[in-house]
């Protein structure tokens, strides 16, 4: 992709190092210099001589000016090749923005506790997320909110919007205490904080990463993982009580 590098006086490979033909050029100039020594005291005879050799060897096939011209027009026609261009569809695709808190606002599916805790932290700023990608293979992008808290940016409710020709419908909804959603390559996963009796707000015993898939017009668990955390790491610190649990939306 950087091109095709030359030499630093531009000669071409087989000039420098041999190949087809850049042998026998090489032996002969390395012969000319001793060649001149010796024949320092030759007549002029011997000096014509030489120089029919020298045009004999151009003439009979060897890495003269015309096969050096020859060999940088491959380099040149090597390089100018035009570089295959990526798929138009393999790129980044454009998504529409909307408005995240009007979608959670106007949506039913929401329970009251998620409705109530939805607030601005500082002026008209709310503790929202929202992620687009393809999910549901809907003609535009799907949209995934996730809702936490202002203090410490613990999720409280994901949830995912699927655009219809009519508006955005909510096709998955989660709820539980610690909750937030991510796109991972069309699949959506869904990371929730696992606390067991007793563990501060910011450090919690484990975590579950479920992998949901769209099938059917509607999302399947695919794949679950759950992970325990070191009970050493954060231990006396963090005073604020665990998230309650709720059941999913």
């Amino acid at each position: 992709m950087r091109g095709i590098d030359g030499g630093p006086d531009g000669e071409a490979d087989g000039e420098r190092h041999g190949g087809p033909g850049g042998g026998e050029r090489l032996t002969a100039g390395r012969r000319r210099p001793r060649r001149t020594v010796r024949a320092a005291g030759a007549t002029a005879t011997a000096g014509l001589v030489a120089v029919g050799l020298s045009l004999a060897a151009c003439s009979t096939g060897g890495t003269g000016s015309r096969d050096e011209g020859a060999a940088r027009t491959d380099e040149v026609a090597s390089a100018a090749s035009p570089t295959p261009s990526p798929s138009a569809t393999a790129g980044p695709q454009s998504a529409k923005r909307v408005d995240p808190i009007e979608l959670l606002k106007a949506d039913p599916k929401l329970s009251e506790r998620v409705k109530t805790d939805l607030k601005p932290c500082a002026a008209d700023s709310y503790p929202v997320d929202a992620s687009y990608g393809n999910l549901t293979n809907a003609p535009a992008p799907d949209v995934v909110v996730n809702v936490m808290t202002c203090g410490d940016g613990i999720g409280i409710g994901t949830y995912v919007y699927r655009n219809l020709s009519d508006g955005y419908e909510n096709v998955f909804a989660a709820e539980d205490g610690a909750v937030y959603a991510t796109i991972d390559r069309g699949d959506l996963v869904v990371t929730k904080q696992v606390y067991a009796k007793g563990d501060p707000v910011a450090y919690p015993s484990g975590e579950d990463v479920i992998t949901y898939r769209w099938t059917g017009g509607g999302f399947t668990q695919h794949d679950w993982v759950h992970n325990d955390y070191s009970r050493s790491v954060g231990e006396g610190q963090g005073l604020e009580p665990a998230p309650s649990q709720s059941p999913a939306g």
